[in-house]
């Protein structure tokens, strides 16, 4: 069997090259993932507590809100034995229709930005491409 390549490297030290440049390959596109899931992490570490901070203080505020609104609504039918019915309703319907407006924006805006790491995906697509021209190359 010839295992002789006419650079006068034998097939197992081609092969074994070849290993140990996948491996280093393999290592440098995942240090890169690990670095950019840790930037967006401490990011997501930072801001946790301010948003549940900010979320409670905003369900207190909205909870207040609410009563008071519903409170100026049930002077408006003040005749009616359903006023408290009739206030609860059409406060229910307002926030509804804020709330289906709220997440229409929301879904918007996350798919107009993604949580995915973009620098990777486009270095692992990048990759791709030149693998896909080194095999055309050597076929």
């Amino acid at each position: 069997m010839n295992t002789e390549v006419k650079n006068g490297r034998s097939l197992a030290s081609t092969l074994a090259e070849m290993k140990i440049e996948l491996l280093d390959f393999l290592n440098t596109r995942i240090e890169l993932l690990k670095t950019e899931l840790q930037e967006k992490g401490k990011i997501l570490k930072a801001a946790a507590p301010l948003g549940a901070l900010g979320a409670l203080l905003l369900a207190t505020a909205y909870l207040l809100f609410t009563l008071a609104l519903v409170s100026l609504v049930v002077v408006a039918f003040q005749d009616n034995p359903y006023r408290w019915f009739f206030a609860f309703l059409i406060v229910a319907f307002a926030w509804t229709v804020f709330g289906a407006i709220a997440l229409y924006f929301a879904k918007r805006e996350l798919e107009m930005k993604t949580l995915l790491p973009q620098r990777t995906i486009e270095v692992l697509k990048g990759d791709k491409i030149w693998i896909q021209a080194e095999v055309k190359n050597q076929v």
